[in-house]
């Protein structure tokens, strides 16, 4: 018991200590100009978007996936057709570039549904390479894009 009263009390000063220590600083201060601009320059886009044809394999595979693993469903996207670019950087040329597709995709099920998508710049997986954000109409069982994959869309 009494090793286990001792070692408490050195415990106790050395928090006093080390809280005094760091505590008695000096007060805050501004940062300096070089603190304020050094390394930070913003992002730089290019606007080196892929074609939207680049993007169909992966909407294909997380169609599949999706369906799948969230819903159950054996529906997969056998092929497209009139898939052509709705627009380009349709916002202020410092947003981060997207190319804005649609296109009409069949389905295993037989029936063919419009997909919207956009390929983003440095939107795919911790900023690596480019990303793709899709929405195939009447499919979008979460409403993440609802009504009729309007947020999709420019």
């Amino acid at each position: 018991m009494r090793d286990l009263f001792k070692s408490a009390k050195k415990l106790g000063v050395g928090a006093v200590l080390t809280f005094g220590l760091l505590s008695s600083g000096g007060t805050a201060q501004a940062a300096n100009p070089l603190e304020l601009n050094f390394w930070l320059s913003g992002p730089r886009y290019d606007g080196n978007v892929a074609p939207c044809e680049k993007a169909l394999g992966a909407i294909s595979e997380q169609f599949q996936e999706k369906e799948a693993t969230f819903w159950n469903s054996p529906l997969v996207i056998t092929g497209f057709n009139r898939v052509h670019e709705t627009a380009f950087r349709p916002w202020q040329a410092d947003n981060i570039p997207r190319r804005y597709c649609s296109g009409d995709a069949m389905l295993s099920d037989g029936k063919v549904r419009t997909v919207h998508y956009s390929i983003i710049e440095d939107g795919g997986f911790a900023g690596f390479n480019q990303g793709v954000e899709w929405c195939v109409t009447g499919l979008d069982r979460n409403w993440a894009y609802n009504p009729s994959c309007k947020a999709a869309r420019p």
